[in-house]
């Protein structure tokens, strides 16, 4: 048994050869270590975001009558989900802009 109690096989190196340990970071880390703080300085962010979230999901399952997916495997499903998300959007489009306008910028592509 060698390093803390650990034990080591045949000819194996030891985990830290060198006497200087290695810390790497994500190069992103600060944006996780930053979320915690914009949470403490707006409490209510995520109730907000939550209620943001929520909204969307609840009217596609009661579209899709609050069941299950009819399809089978993961690549069918996430296609009928895709197009569940793709109905709920065109609908919100044309709520927020109005069928005209939705239809010109569709044309307009």
């Amino acid at each position: 048994m060698v390093d803390g109690g650990m034990p080591r096989l045949r000819n194996q190196e030891p985990m830290y050869a060198s006497k200087e340990r290695r810390i790497t970071r994500w190069e992103h880390e600060h944006v996780v270590e930053e979320v915690p703080r914009r949470l403490d300085a707006n409490p209510d962010a995520m109730r907000k975001r939550r209620e943001t979230v929520e909204h969307p999901f609840g009217t596609i399952k009661a579209r899709m009558g609050a069941s299950h997916f009819p399809m089978k495997r993961l690549r069918n499903v996430a296609a009928e989900m895709a197009l569940h998300v793709l109905a709920y959007n065109i609908t919100r489009a044309m709520n927020i802009v109005g069928k005209p306008s939705l239809i010109a910028a569709i044309r307009a592509t």
